[in-house]
């Protein structure tokens, strides 16, 4: 087994935590995994892997030659697609991922324009409401909403988007308007726990921060939920502001207490750095920035 394919094991085994697991990937017996691993750890004169009979994890070192030889295969995988054209044409599959609701009202109708215009191309929309490692889960594009801690990402602003806390016209007629954040303590409740996780929830207004304990009536894990509860005048509910564009302009959701809402947080879109000169990569980024830049519900 030649240097390159003896990495491909290595990191197999490390990212499924198994021999037997890399095995199977890889359609080799586990025997052929063992001694792969074995012969690595011999030339490089160190212990890669920490086994149990339970558990494969990496060791320091392990560790270490991970983040190497990870960005040794990606190097080989840009030099053949440049020899084979691929950062000339666009083709393959591309991963996406972005938050759900994000996902689903403002980047399906991207991707299907960009299917459209790349019949060379395959993708793999991934949409759910948590922070995930793009290279850990072998992903190509992200789009990310708040500031971004992690500095090796190449990332390109589109837009912004706050916490809004709204209802319907016709709850509000029967209950009447909020005019200041301590005045929901009176007022029926709709929790949408992935963009307000907890029951106090905070303001800022000229004089400093304000904290008001709500007592929701209703928890909804997922957003849309309690978008058509409260479009259906159950209560009031605070969600991000991209998630009820449609609705505001339509009127079904009106928007209260902005004067007392924090700063808006960015929406970007991110990239791996080794990664930016692929076609298909380059080519989707170009298309979501321009139609994201126009996107009014997130400007």
């Amino acid at each position: 087994m030649d240097k390159l394919e003896t990495i491909r094991v290595f990191l197999e085994v490390a990212e499924g935590q198994s021999f037997v697991a890399a095995s199977r990937k890889l359609d080799l017996s586990a025997p052929a995994v063992t001694r792969s691993i074995a012969q690595l750890e011999h030339a490089l004169g160190v212990r890669l892997f920490n086994r149990t009979t339970r558990q494969v994890r990496l060791t320091d070192s392990g560790a270490r030659f991970f983040e190497d030889a990870k960005k040794i295969l990606e190097d080989l995988e840009q030099a053949e697609a440049a020899a084979s054209g691929s950062y000339a044409t666009p083709k393959g599959v591309l991963s996406v991922t972005a938050p759900v609701l994000f996902g689903q009202k403002h980047i399906a109708p991207i991707l299907t324009e960009y299917l459209e215009q790349n019949p060379s191309v395959e993708v793999r929309a991934i949409f759910y409401d948590r922070v995930g490692n793009i290279l850990d889960e072998g992903l190509d594009v992200a789009i990310r909403i708040g500031h971004l801690k992690d500095s090796s990402l190449y990332a390109t602003k589109v837009g912004s988007t706050q916490r809004i806390v709204c209802g319907s016209p016709g709850y509000f007629d029967k209950h009447g308007v909020p005019e200041h954040p301590e005045d929901l303590a009176n007022h029926e409740i709709i929790l949408a726990s992935t963009v307000e996780p907890s029951t106090t929830w905070w303001f800022e207004s000229p004089t400093g921060k304000i904290s008001v304990k709500v007592s929701p009536r209703l928890y909804c894990s997922q957003n849309g939920t309690a978008i058509e509860a409260a479009k259906q005048g159950f209560g009031i509910t605070r969600l991000m502001s991209y998630q009820v564009g449609d609705e505001f302009q339509k009127g079904s959701l009106k928007c209260i207490l902005q004067d007392f809402e924090a700063e808006a947080l960015p929406v970007n879109i991110i990239h791996l750095e080794g990664r930016q000169a692929n076609a298909k990569i380059r080519s989707f980024i170009d298309l979501a920035v321009a139609r994201l830049k126009a996107n009014p519900h997130i400007n």
